[in-house]
């Protein structure tokens, strides 16, 4: 386990360091931070932000390094994302599959929802132009950081407790919806769907050609030579490039080009198991979809650093009613949410928690989950323009330090772990 834990710990510190970063230096040269955030890396280029014409449509990109690592690089993080929650729900054993999956399932459901309830009730009690300002920005505190918040889950309960595998379940979940949410809710400019034909046939093709084929060539041979090949000469390679076509077409289709390789991760050929990311075992799994989440995890460690040294630079001055409807959601919220889907799950409808968990460790789940950090920044940076204010403050910047600031969540749970007797297992 001590690889898990350095794996998760580095994924996870490293974009703290880099949100650290942001902080310090927003805070101390703020020009000298934004001028970094939005250098030109190139004008003109065929990816970047749109700049429109008079009728609407896009005139040109700018390539820009905010876009480059939120937009571009962000892309093989959500990649990642996306493969746990596909094997979770196509594998015979997946964790998203049969009755033991149903409560967590729920409760994530709930710790979605009540951070949304709490957001727009607490945004309609401070007036309409509060309302009217913020109400865009309602799954900012419905995120879930799954490195994180394991993190956080294994120093309260232990290894081997299974309150660890509910957060986990719930976070795969928490994820899943959070995809669907930026992919329908926060579309980057007008919609063009056609382009995502572009994306589809990306897909398909690299399926067709490089998966479906190699096997009905092979038929009933047991060597399988031709899928061994395509496997061990060309692994990924070849779906990466159709996930580049898949980006371009989310790109003009309007909708957030970080979302583009979804498409091509069921195109991959995988393995008839999975351990999950954090287990050790996944490191011997050789199928092509393993390996690409394998080649990626360094890369995206970097990225994640980037993602927080490009998002979290918010100026302390900035906070306001955003960063406490942001950070009162998510401690209140997801809670409560969870809680209480869990006991209607349990209590109601009969489902039955895991074996060795409690109804106390679920109230401590909530907490943990709280932690939104890396989605909730996403998001609210895609959910707020940079324009946009309210009182005379950033709106974007002020949701971000409350999104920040739900790290709190993390020495919260522990106290009330503590209180409610909860037992950590090795």
């Amino acid at each position: 386990m001590h690889r898990v834990w350095s794996f998760v710990a580095n994924y996870s510190l490293l974009m703290i360091a880099g949100a650290a970063l942001a902080l310090l230096w927003a805070n101390l040269d703020p020009h000298g931070y934004h001028a970094v955030v939005d250098w030109v890396i190139l004008a003109g280029s065929p990816v970047g932000e749109p700049i429109y014409a008079p009728d609407g449509s896009v005139a040109s990109r700018t390539l820009t390094f905010h876009y480059l690592v939120n937009d571009v690089l962000m892309a093989f993080f959500f990649a990642i994302a996306a493969k746990e929650v596909w094997e979770a729900i196509i594998l015979r054993d997946g964790s998203l599959r049969g009755r033991s999956a149903l409560v967590p399932v729920l409760s994530a459901l709930g710790g979605m929802a009540g951070p949304v309830a709490i957001y727009l009730l607490l945004a309609a009690a401070l007036g309409s132009e509060t309302y009217d300002a913020l109400a865009h920005g309602w799954a900012v505190p419905t995120a879930t950081d799954i490195a994180f918040s394991y993190i956080v889950a294994r120093i309260i309960f232990g290894a081997g407790h299974p309150a660890v595998r509910f957060l986990l379940l719930l976070a795969i979940v928490d994820d899943a919806l959070g995809l669907l949410i930026i992919a329908v809710f926060y579309p980057k400019g007008d919609l063009a769907p056609e382009w995502l034909l572009l994306s589809l046939g990306a897909a398909v093709g690299a399926w067709l050609l490089f998966n479906w084929l190699p096997r009905a060539l092979d038929g009933a041979d047991p060597r399988k030579p031709r899928a061994t090949w395509m496997r061990r000469r060309l692994s990924f390679w070849p779906y990466l490039a159709a996930g580049a076509l898949s980006w371009f077409g989310f790109q003009e289709a309007g909708v957030h080009p970080a979302l583009g390789l979804l498409p091509i991760i069921p195109a991959m050929p995988h393995a008839d198991r999975g351990f999950g990311i954090f287990a050790e075992a996944e490191r011997h799994l050789r199928d092509v979809l393993n390996s690409f989440e394998h080649a990626l995890k360094t890369p995206v460690e970097f990225v994640l650093f980037l993602f927080g040294l490009l998002n979290a630079g918010v100026e302390f001055a900035a906070a306001g009613a955003p960063t406490w409807l942001v950070l009162i959601g998510l401690l209140v919220g997801k809670p409560i949410g969870i809680l209480g889907a869990g006991w209607l799950g349990v209590r109601t409808l009969r489902l039955g928690l895991p074996k060795g968990m409690e109804m106390r460790d679920v109230l401590v789940v909530g907490f943990v989950a709280a932690i939104g950090f890396t989605v909730a920044l996403f998001v609210a940076g895609v959910a707020f323009s940079p324009e946009a204010t309210l009182a005379g403050h950033p709106i974007q910047d002020a949701a971000k330090l409350g999104a920040l600031l739900s790290v709190v969540a993390g020495p919260i749970a522990w106290v009330v772990g503590r209180m409610t007797g909860v037992r950590r297992q090795a």
